[in-house]
């Protein structure tokens, strides 16, 4: 189910079950899996979010690939607003109650990762499977469970 207003791009793929639930922007080659759901979102170029994804209220950069399961949360349980922290540990109240995720070009997000709001993903990053995070992840770092 595609709700407008919504943009895609060219050569996209759109799989059973998707449900794009409008203020979407989806670039050029991108897939979209079956059972995802995304709203409020910018997907950019060839990003693949292949199946069993949520992503709210979130911009993904070019290249992105989201694993099976993993979720970009976007509310806070206690309903207030979202505070996003910086690389100098800065925290900036977005005064938004809905607010996921921005995940630089080419990052990787693992299998059941769950990204909580306010979440900042460098470019060439990775994360592995079945981890919660929140915060701020430096570009070119891979953050894994702790073993």
């Amino acid at each position: 189910m595609i709700k407008s207003p919504c943009i895609i791009g060219k050569n996209c793929e759109i799989r059973k079950g998707a449900y794009i639930r409008g203020n979407v922007i989806i670039g050029d080659n991108v897939i979209i899996g079956n059972s995802c759901e995304i709203k409020n979102s910018i997907i950019m170029n060839s990003c693949e979010i292949p199946h069993f994804n949520y992503v709210g209220d979130s911009i993904l950069g070019s290249k992105t690939h989201i694993s099976g399961g993993a979720v970009i949360s976007n509310f806070r349980l206690d309903g207030k607003p979202i505070n996003v922290s910086t690389l100098e540990n800065n925290v900036i109240n977005t005064g938004m109650c809905k607010f996921g995720a921005i995940i630089g070009d080419r990052a990787q997000i693992g299998c059941n990762v769950v990204l909580n709001p306010g979440s900042l993903i460098g470019k060439d990053s990775w994360i592995y499977p079945n981890v919660s995070f929140r915060g701020f992840l430096e570009s070119n770092k891979i953050l894994k469970l702790k073993q």
